[in-house]
């Protein structure tokens, strides 16, 4: 493998962890701030008119759109079996940020989660 493929990958993958944390946390954010909306068939047409007027949430479905984009590029070097558990990676960076940006309470349980998965991110790296 050559270092170029080598630093590709690595860059494809730190674009995939970083879209889909921000993507996530900004959904999450939006839609705590929007409060429930009903899915029905008038809801619908609803709920498309609040996801174009909020700003958070459009940047959110960019994020996701350029995460997927570079996990399509990913798949195009590496097996799928190292693309998924690599970006797995998300889990914690979403955990650790859940916990300080958003408030969320993280217990115990959570974080030991967090931490098997990052145990598995690394064994996974080398």
């Amino acid at each position: 493998m050559t270092e170029f493929h080598e630093v590709t990958k690595w860059l494809l993958l730190s674009v995939i962890v970083i879209s889909t944390v921000l993507g996530d946390l900004l959904q999450s954010y939006e839609m705590k701030r929007s409060g429930a909306q009903k899915v029905t068939a008038r809801g619908l047409g609803r709920l498309l008119r609040i996801i174009a007027s909020r700003k958070f949430l459009l940047l959110s479905i960019f994020c996701m759109a350029i995460s997927f984009f570079a996990f399509m590029a990913l798949l195009q070097k590496e097996p799928l079996s190292f693309a998924v558990p690599a970006s797995a990676a998300t889990f914690v960076c979403e955990t650790i940020l859940a916990r300080f940006v958003l408030n969320e309470t993280v217990g115990k349980r959570r974080t030991a989660g967090a931490l098997l998965v990052l145990g598995g991110v690394v064994l996974l790296s080398r």
